[in-house]
């Protein structure tokens, strides 16, 4: 059934309730009937005190296009809310005359509704209108104001047609050429959004040469972003214009131009221009640098990579060690943080994060490390504890193997201090063996004070070391004695002495070192002193 429009007309009246008056103007808006009667009812619901009511008869003013509404909707407008949005929707809705009206208020509004006006003009605009131009609303001084135009542009450009995407096109990238327009911050990021959906050929070239400076870093974070739907194969330049942006201060910029950068194949001849980027201001930038870096074996990303074992992130120093560790040149690099080491602490730090890289790697290591180890050794320098305790990591066996070559060689040569340091470093493996252990008791004899006081003797080291190897081979160990040229009376008669006067197998051991050195040494006075002690304690 058909309601009347002049009873539609009458529940507008003052004395019916707010429901139904809210909801007649709803109704007449949507019929469109454009006679007198229902245009003076509206205008009556915009002077109403009730804002429901108000808001109703805005939009249907906009629908009937009450001309005589627009004094009454610009006067809204500067209200703010809900309201004044509806209210600038309504007047563009009055075509040319409503238009003209906002274009000429939005200067004289207060700046905090003017985005409401921009709004309007830009979704007028891109519904057709000839006499609004939401592009222009990018070159609007407040910042409120152009991201409204923005967002509604934005929000209507996917849903155009062809034809009505290149007219916008056209007027965005006449703007963008006009030398003589300064657009803001805003103005410039909004160009950047806008172009990128508009899906035009022109628009990439905009994009790039809006990502450096002097353009604003809202600006060239936009621009990078919009670029990734067009990245396809970048050129040397652009690449550059990439690379620079990722080392930029400001990580909303740098952000876009790494998830750019990620995108691009990783090749050798992309090393050169990777490697910079192990120096930016960002860890996360490093990190995306070291993960397409890490794998590249060359001694120039290995350099950069050492490099970056000083950084003060733990975490990332440590999946710098594993990358280098991952590296045949690597390997060797990371060996010469731990031979430049200025104190004991720096090289243990050092040491803790190198050793689990090492393990399996023996003679990469050794080659690198044993001949500081040996001087620290010599030095007697606290260093070479953490430097055993890598090369032990990596090897321990030819670690051990190592030291006693090393200790044998002085040993031969007689350099009998520095081959017990050898030795002793060797011993100090629980899986050292006999011939370690042997070296270490003769040498250690040899500098040995030989003093004879019993309980001088008892704090002698070399002396405990021979009685645990009599107690496993006596006649290797006398064999030795006797074949070791080196060992001259003194110590034999201090080793004899110590030995002879004990019970069993160890007296034994004493007595024939004694008669050793009577024969090897038959002038020498210690000679008589042998056959004394030899008598004394029962032995012949």
């Amino acid at each position: 059934m058909e309601i009347p429009l002049s009873k539609l007309v009458a529940l507008t009246d003052a004395k019916r309730s707010l429901d139904i008056r809210c909801a007649a103007v709803t109704i007449l808006g949507e019929l469109n009937a454009r006679d007198p009667e229902s245009h003076t009812a509206i205008l009556n619901a915009l002077a109403s005190e009730e804002g429901s009511l108000r808001i109703r008869a805005v939009k249907a003013a906009g629908q009937l296009k009450v001309e005589k509404a627009l004094p009454i909707l610009l006067e809204r407008i500067n209200h703010g809310g809900t309201e004044a949005e509806r209210a600038a929707e309504a007047a563009v809705a009055l075509g040319a005359k409503g238009t003209h009206a906002l274009q000429e208020v939005m200067h004289k509004v207060v700046p905090g509704v003017q985005k409401y006006i921009a709004a309007a003009l830009a979704a007028a605009d891109v519904d057709g209108s000839k006499d609004a131009s939401g592009i222009d609303m990018l070159m609007e001084k407040n910042p409120a104001a152009v991201e409204a135009a923005v967002q509604t542009l934005a929000g209507r450009i996917p849903k155009l047609d062809t034809k009505r995407k290149k007219a916008l096109a056209d007027d965005l990238f006449t703007l963008a050429k006009d030398k003589k327009v300064k657009l803001t911050p805003a103005g410039e990021s909004g160009m950047v959004r806008l172009a990128a959906l508009l899906e035009d050929e022109r628009v990439e070239p905009l994009l790039w040469d809006r990502t450096q400076p002097p353009t604003p870093p809202d600006v060239r974070a936009a621009a990078l972003q919009a670029l990734g739907k067009f990245l396809k194969s970048p050129t040397k330049d652009e690449r550059a214009k990439l690379f620079a942006c990722a080392q930029d201060s400001q990580f909303r910029v740098a952000a876009p131009a790494m998830m750019l950068l990620d995108k691009i194949p990783m090749t050798d001849k992309l090393i050169p221009e990777w490697l910079p980027l192990l120096q930016a201001n960002d860890l996360a930038v490093r990190r995306l640098a070291l993960g397409k870096l890490g794998d590249r074996d060359t001694s120039e990303v290995t350099a950069a990579l050492l490099d970056q074992t000083a950084h003060p992130d733990r975490k990332y120093r440590d999946d710098v060690f594993a990358k280098l560790a991952a590296l045949s040149t690597g390997r060797k690099a990371l060996a010469k943080p731990l031979k430049e080491a200025e104190t004991a602490d720096e090289a243990w730090t050092l040491a803790r994060v190198v050793a689990p890289f090492a393990r399996g790697d023996a003679k990469t290591w050794g080659d690198e490390l044993f001949n500081t180890l040996g001087k620290h050794l010599e030095a007697n320098d606290r260093r070479a504890d953490a430097l055993m305790f890598v090369l032990k990591e990596a090897g321990a066996v030819e670690l051990r193997d190592r030291l006693e070559t090393k200790a044998a060689g002085l040993k031969k040569k007689e350099d009998f201090e520095k081959s017990h340091l050898y030795y002793r470093a060797a011993a100090r493996d629980p899986a050292a063996g006999f011939t370690i252990r042997l070296g270490l008791a003769t040498v250690g004899l040899k500098l040995s004070n030989k003093d004879l006081d019993a309980e001088v003797r008892a704090r002698d080291h070399c002396l405990h070391q021979f009685a645990d190897l009599i107690r496993q081979d006596e006649p290797a160990i006398i064999e030795e004695v006797e074949k070791t040229k080196w060992l001259e009376a003194e110590e034999l008669y201090y080793l004899g002495f110590h030995f002879v006067d004990h019970a069993g197998l160890m007296g034994d051991f004493g007595a024939k070192v004694l008669r050793h050195l009577v024969k090897r040494y038959p002038k020498n006075k210690l000679s008589a002193n042998a056959k004394n002690k030899l008598k004394s304690s029962g032995q012949k």
